[in-house]
């Protein structure tokens, strides 16, 4: 399995939640807390949204407001470019996520967060049996999409499900389309309870995720309290200073040394992190 982390409010540099905090996300690498596994160094990945293209003279082709990826196959606890990266690049609305793989190849394009046009994804779980159920999947693929995959994990595969299902237009309907076909692909093989995820996923300006698995018995997910509430209970801690009302961060587990900074998301939910209220909502698989 693995750990991942996603923040949404003011801008802030990479290292505040991957390495300052004690413990940190990268600490997570090697002493997973809450995971499957305590080590996890299959690779890493950060993905953050920057400056928006359509602001310079010279438009990006790829459109606006286009996610950066860094992905290495090195643990994360040993990537001085990381640490680098990290020091010196600040964003808005970031994902990092530490690989611990459960059986597809350590390499690069089996990192997450994955991109498509304006959109990331990254999965903590797996497809039980995918070996058995890949082809199924993948074929329900829509072939426009196909020709973007360029991986061979469950994770991406998850991820362009998704997308064949509407996720631009509809998120959460669309993760409830993908899990309720992996589930009913799943039933065909034989195979009981075949989907475990946490998911993030995001279009650079909302952010959504999600925590549901077919036997009802997820991994953890967090999601930090708001900031007036933390202001009251750590009036003297700097971390919390110049941070927007907006400001969020989902967790796999909790970093930081906080009681009461961490509220976990219900069994079978889902979370929207947006401008003005946040949402949380019932996860109900549905026919795609």
């Amino acid at each position: 399995m693995c750990r991942w982390l996603a923040y949404s409010g003011s801008p802030i540099l990479l290292e505040e939640l991957l390495y300052r905090p004690s413990p940190s996300l990268i600490d997570q690498s090697l002493h997973a807390q809450m995971g499957a596994e305590a080590t996890n160094g299959d690779g890493f990945g950060v993905g953050w949204y920057g400056l928006d293209t359509t602001t310079r003279d010279m438009p990006d082709t790829r459109g606006p407001n286009v996610p950066v990826l860094f992905r290495g196959i090195e643990p994360a606890w040993n990537d001085q470019n990381l640490r680098e990266l990290a020091r010196s690049t600040s964003s808005g609305l970031f994902f990092a996520h530490l690989r611990a793989s459960t059986g597809s190849p350590v390499q690069q394009t089996n990192c997450h967060p994955f991109r498509h046009d304006r959109w990331l994804w990254m999965h903590n779980g797996a497809i039980r049996d995918f070996a058995l159920l890949k082809r199924d999947l993948t074929l329900a693929v829509d072939p426009a999409l196909y020709p973007a995959m360029e991986g061979s994990t469950d994770s991406e595969v998850m991820f362009h499900l998704a997308m064949t299902f509407g996720l631009k237009d509809d998120p959460v309907t669309a993760v409830e389309r993908m899990v309720g076909f992996v589930e009913a692909t799943g039933r065909r093989h034989g195979v009981e309870h075949p989907v475990q995820m946490t998911v993030a996923t995001s279009d650079g300006e909302r952010m959504w995720s999600f925590r549901y698995s077919s036997e009802h018995q997820s991994r953890t997910l967090y999601v930090s309290a708001e900031m007036a509430t933390l202001r009251l209970l750590y009036p003297d801690n700097p971390a919390f200073v110049g941070l927007s009302e907006e400001t969020r961060v989902v967790v796999s587990e909790p970093v930081g040394d906080f009681a009461g900074a961490w509220h976990p998301f219900p069994e079978s939910s889902y979370g929207i992190v947006q401008p003005g209220d946040d949402v949380m909502g019932d996860f109900r698989p549905r026919d795609p």
